[in-house]
């Protein structure tokens, strides 16, 4: 189960005097689902403006109803391959988005998964949050205990060209649990959880 004050704990570190995260990387899926263009930038080379809108599309999904829209998913034992989905975000989130070969193969995947005749566009952020020792007293003693280094995706339909509506679909790897990464486990957000993608869900926990 997904501790909403973990989850909470995560979003005050998502505003533009206290960012957590490096580097946004996206892609823009055409009506057919075929990636139509790609970008990957340091988050600090952002304008303000651009800054407050991805974090509040990065932040909807720690932010989102715990256990409801989001919910915890252990990876099956088949996740372990070389070339396991599981596999590949954890290098993705190793290497910072840094391998744009890493992540054109993660577009590919979700736009497969994503059945939709739609535009969209999917936006990948990395972060790391120092996660600071807290007294019994759960005051916080402002000495890091552990570096939580993770990535958020999400997916979005297209309002304009390049403006993406709120997120429908994403994903917080690896997991944070009882304020620690856990990397057998990942979060996964649905708008609607009566309806959930369930291409996107097979994709990420059965690819």
């Amino acid at each position: 189960m997904i501790d909403r004050d973990d989850m909470l704990e995560l979003t005050r570190r998502m505003t533009l005097t206290r960012n957590c995260f490096d580097r946004i990387a996206g892609a823009y899926v055409d009506e057919t689902g075929e990636v139509e263009d790609t970008f990957n930038i340091h988050f600090g080379k952002l304008s303000a403006s651009e800054k407050t809108r991805n974090l509040a599309i990065a932040k909807t999904i720690p932010f989102a109803q715990a256990n409801v829209q989001l919910k915890e998913h252990l990876f099956p034992n088949k996740s372990e391959g070389k070339y396991s989905i599981k596999q590949l975000l954890k290098a993705i989130q190793e290497c910072g988005l840094k391998n744009d070969a890493l992540m054109d193969i993660l577009y590919e995947q979700l736009a497969d998964g994503y059945a939709v005749t739609d535009r969209f566009c999917i936006y990948i952020f990395h972060g790391t949050y120092d996660v600071p020792l807290k007294a019994k007293d759960k005051e916080s003693l402002h000495e890091s205990e552990i570096v939580y280094d993770f990535i958020i995706g999400t997916i979005c339909l297209m309002k304009d060209t390049y403006e993406p509506s709120d997120p429908v679909f994403g994903f917080l790897y690896p997991a944070f649990d009882d304020r620690m990464p856990d990397t057998e486990k990942i979060d996964i957000f649905h708008v609607d959880p009566e309806n959930e993608e369930q291409g996107l869900l097979h994709k990420l926990l059965n690819a």
